[in-house]
């Protein structure tokens, strides 16, 4: 295998005997094989889509591949042979329509013949790995290919989350089908590449407004809301992950029943969205951030429902009690299909349950960009009296190595007259710290879900217009923590956005190579975080 796609791989530059998401070397190559998949979809989507044909199931097929693929999805290689033989018939389906119209078979993917069983699957995934095309292109053409791809995988989640709530955006999805095409047909080069990333983050930033407006349009605009950071006594459900329609089901069918669900992860932010907070036996927040999560399942004494990307692999203590849903696949895990949370519930009253209450201990969330635009006028005022100096955003993706404790000690630096947002499960590194208030308003403001970086740009783009500068000229600094491909997605859409300066860590991505690195830091000045002391100089922060 070679997967060099998240920011722990293996000595930061591949994982090549073992994923360090724990993922196999045969389900890595039937990922690899589920993408070129997606892009011989893709060449007869694309086609069909300029002769005014299009098709909605190949453009769900297409997200749901990508999303499929992303780190900690699906580990099962049964339900990837499944995806994949499906992947082959509906390709088959595309090709006779196409050549209807315009006969003559493509080249690249759109030829591909699914093997007759699994191990010829894995085999033909082996074909088409990273490596191959590394060896082909050399790895500067090779790691832009898959910047692009990462972006689009990221992107494709985050519109997965958004179709689930009845919006969908025609223009993303031929987007992505010439994206795919692109990668699989044309003749890569620096600067065709570098071009579709950009585009690729155009895209990102439709897909995190088409979410946005999904999560409000379903739930209510969130509001700040304190949120208990433990538990109650009773019978409990633990749900992870990301995806809201998940957990309102769950809520639904949980009404009445004597048991409490509690957040975890990435599922924090739900607590400020009206229609969900108000199930009042949505009860608080249970532990931390993805990595922690088989410690704390372990203690957990309830079932646990992980909707989408961030599980590991089961430990045994916990391993009969934990349920997947929507694309999250771990092999002999109960996976729950059509919202029906019957075995969730019945593993929950069968459990133990909390014999107690937690102490005490909430946090704030719901600063989405409606109610930190609602105060935008004090906000201005306090900039501008020079009450608040600074704004810093310190969010992204958490994960386990000790150099992400830099996030904490930046936030613990900050100077008091600075206001510090937080997003993503990269939050867990700041929300235990007391930040206090300036000019009144809470010095942290945590604006939600990774996918809520949208709200970050809002804000910006807000203040930036009150204050009559561009972007890049606010008093603003972005240290953001990466791991996976979602956080690629928001990276090329803020790059499309223009904005530069970002500080990224703890460590830059494996595919993106000196060569590429030093194209990005011209046009952009990307940089790698350095100690907490150097940025806050060059920031202009120091004590």
């Amino acid at each position: 295998m070679f997967c060099y796609q998240c920011e722990q791989t293996t000595r930061g530059t591949a994982c090549t005997v073992q994923g360090a998401c724990g993922k196999t070397p045969d389900t890595a190559a039937l990922q690899d094989l589920l993408v070129h998949a997606a892009q011989a979809i893709s060449q007869y989507a694309h086609r069909l889509g300029k002769m005014g044909i299009h098709r909605n199931d190949a453009d769900a097929f297409v997200l749901d591949a990508l999303f499929t693929t992303v780190t900690n999805v699906n580990f099962d290689p049964a339900r990837l042979e499944t995806l994949l033989r499906s992947a082959a018939a509906l390709r088959d389906e595309l090709r006779a329509l196409h050549d209807e119209r315009c006969p003559g078979t493509l080249d690249g993917p759109a030829v591909w013949a699914p093997a007759a069983d699994l191990e010829g699957l894995i085999a033909q995934g082996r074909e088409v790995s990273i490596d191959r095309r590394i060896a082909a292109h050399g790895p500067d053409l090779a790691g832009l290919q898959e910047l692009v791809l990462y972006g689009l995988k990221g992107a494709a989640a985050y519109a997965c989350h958004a179709r689930l709530l009845g919006r969908e955006d025609a223009s993303v999805h031929a987007f992505m089908a010439e994206a795919l095409t692109a990668l699989a047909e044309d003749a890569p080069t620096v600067k065709g590449l570098l071009n579709l990333s950009l585009r690729t983050g155009a895209m990102s930033v439709a897909v995190l407004a088409l979410l946005d407006g999904a999560n409000t349009g379903a739930y209510g605009h969130p509001v700040p809301t304190p949120v208990l950071m433990g538990h109650v006594r009773g019978k409990a459900i633990l749900v992870s992950g990301h995806d809201l329609k998940d957990l309102e089901e769950l809520l639904k069918q949980t009404a009445g029943t004597g048991i409490n669900v509690y957040t975890h992860g990435e599922m924090l932010p739900a607590h400020g969205y009206p229609a969900l907070k108000a199930h009042p036996h949505l009860a608080g927040h249970y532990g931390g951030a993805w990595q922690r999560q088989r410690g704390e399942f372990d203690a957990f004494p309830g079932a646990i429902l992980m909707t989408t990307n961030c599980i590991q692999q089961p430990a045994p203590g916990y391993a009969d009690r934990i349920f997947t849903s929507g694309l999250v696949a771990w092999p002999g895990v109960t996976h729950i299909a059509g919202h029906d949370y019957a075995p969730v519930i019945a593993a929950a009253l069968a459990a133990e349950g909390f014999g107690d209450e937690s102490p005490e201990r909430h946090h704030t969330v719901g600063f989405h960009h409606d109610a930190v635009l609602g105060v935008a006028g004090p906000v201005v005022e306090a900039v501008k009296s020079g009450a608040i100096r600074h704004f810093t955003l310190i969010g992204g993706c958490d994960g386990a190595e000790s150099a992400r404790s830099y996030y904490t000690d930046m936030a613990a630096a900050l100077p008091r007259d600075s206001v510090v947002l937080t997003l993503g499960c990269g939050k867990f590194r700041v929300i235990d710290q007391d930040l206090g208030t300036v000019a009144g308003l809470p010095r942290l403001l945590d604006m939600g879900q990774c996918n809520d970086a949208y709200s970050a740009v809002k804000v910006a783009q807000a203040l930036a217009e009150a204050f009559g500068v561009g972007l890049n000229e606010l008093p603003l600094s972005l240290v953001i923590s990466w791991y996976e491909q979602k956080a690629v997605a928001v990276l090329l859409a803020l790059l499309h956005l223009g904005v530069k300066n970002i500080r990224l860590g703890p460590k830059l991505p494996a595919f993106v190579t000196p060569a590429v690195l030093k194209v990005l830091v011209e046009a952009y000045n990307i940089m790698p975080i350095g100690t907490v002391e150097e940025d806050l100089k060059t920031m202009g922060l120091a004590a």
